[in-house]
């Protein structure tokens, strides 16, 4: 056999240094742990007296989530009729863009021929009541009639239609007041 010695030497020689080994052992992982959370949570740490308090802060923070994006909607306000386009865009698009649901395209000639040979009463009331697949004021309950109507005009003339923008009724008159609220005639 050989006359080698096998001995493996510990870079651990002292109890001294046994004492440091185990304290960096602890503390090294603990140390390199603070950093990294100091590292990711690096964001503007608000403290006693700084800005936090100011009321600009405060209301930002208290301030309702549903306050941004939304506006609100004055019910007793007159109402501002869309024109036909716009009311296309929103309503109309999805299905008479496309031909979805065998719905007329618009400014197709063929498929529209014998729609406007209805009529445009017989059109404009398919489009308020609905129709087949066709939901009444294309879904959208919120539409004036007269919106619905000035779509129709719309779809319909881009077909080779002659028809006439519907006319926007005039406001109705206030009530006039009763005869038994006016003062007596002199006598």
């Amino acid at each position: 056999m050989s006359d080698a010695h096998h001995e493996e030497e510990s870079a651990i020689k002292t109890p001294k240094q046994l004492i440091l080994a185990i304290l960096a052992g602890f503390l090294v992982p603990i140390v390199c742990i603070v950093l990294l959370v100091m590292f990711v949570t690096n964001e503007k740490h608000i403290g006693a007296g700084s800005d936090g308090l100011s009321p600009e802060a405060v209301a930002a923070r208290i301030k309702p989530v549903a306050d941004t994006g939304f506006t609100l909607k004055d019910v007793n306000a007159p109402k501002v009729l869309k024109t036909g386009d716009e009311v296309f865009k929103m309503a109309c698009a999805a299905c008479h863009a496309t031909g979805a649901a065998g719905a007329p395209k618009m400014g197709d000639t063929a498929a529209w021929s014998a729609r406007i040979a209805q009529g445009y009463s017989t059109l404009a009331k398919h489009a308020i009541e609905g129709i087949r697949a066709m939901p009444a004021k294309g879904g959208n309950p919120d539409l004036d009639d007269i919106e619905v109507e000035r779509v129709v005009v719309l779809m319909a003339n881009s077909a080779g239609a002659k028809f006439a923008e519907p006319a926007v009724p005039a406001p109705a008159a206030p009530a006039a007041a009763p005869a038994a609220d006016a003062p007596a005639p002199a006598k």
